[in-house]
C-alpha cells in the first residue's frame, strides 16, 4: 500500500482553522463527505465515537483519526494542516497541527485498515517530514511531500 493509493490532492487542506477537536472533526467530516458519498453526520458521529475510545493524537503534533464506515469500497485518506495547533489529548500532551484521517471500509477483515494506519504512523514518525509539512503552505507541495519516498514507506 502506498500513500497515493489512499490520498488525492483534493483530500488535502492547508491552514485549516479549528478552535477545538470537535470543530476539527466536523471539518474533516464535511471534507470527507464530499469525496466518499457518506453523509457528513455519519462521518462526524463515527469520528467522535472513535475519539471517546481513546484519543488518536500520536504525539509530536500529529493525530491520525481513523474509522471504518459502511458503504465504502476502499480506503480514503485526508490530510489537514492547522493554522493554529489544538489540544487533541495526545499522550505527550503536545497540541496537534498535522492530521491524517483514514476512512476504511467496514466490510473487510481489517488488515488493509491496519496496513494504512501503520504506513501513516511510520510516515509521520519522521521528524524531517513533519518539519517539511509544517513549512509547506500549498496543496501541491504537501501532496509531493506526502507521496514522496513511496518505496521506503510502503506497508
Amino acid at each position: 500500500m502506498k500513500m497515493y493509493d489512499i490520498l488525492k490532492k483534493t483530500g488535502i487542506s492547508t491552514k485549516t482553522k479549528a478552535k477545538n477537536k470537535k470543530q476539527l472533526l466536523q471539518h474533516i467530516a464535511n471534507m470527507a463527505s464530499e469525496h466518499v458519498g457518506v453523509p457528513t453526520m455519519n462521518i462526524a458521529k463515527s469520528l467522535q465515537q472513535r475519539e471517546f475510545l481513546g484519543p488518536t493524537g500520536i504525539g509530536n503534533g500529529v493525530a491520525i483519526p481513523h474509522i471504518k464506515l459502511r458503504k465504502l469500497d476502499k480506503i480514503h485518506g485526508f490530510f489537514l494542516s492547522l493554522e493554529q495547533p489544538i489540544d487533541f489529548e495526545s499522550a505527550d500532551k503536545q497540541p496537534v497541527d498535522l492530521i491524517f484521517t483514514i476512512l476504511a471500509p467496514e466490510i473487510n477483515d481489517g488488515t488493509d485498515h491496519l496496513k494504512a494506519l501503520a504506513m501513516v504512523s511510520r510516515f509521520f514518525s519522521d521528524k524531517d517530514i513533519r518539519s517539511k509539512l509544517r513549512s509547506s503552505e500549498n496543496v501541491e507541495s504537501l501532496f509531493a511531500i506526502l507521496t514522496s519516498n513511496e518505496d521506503s514507506k510502503a506497508a
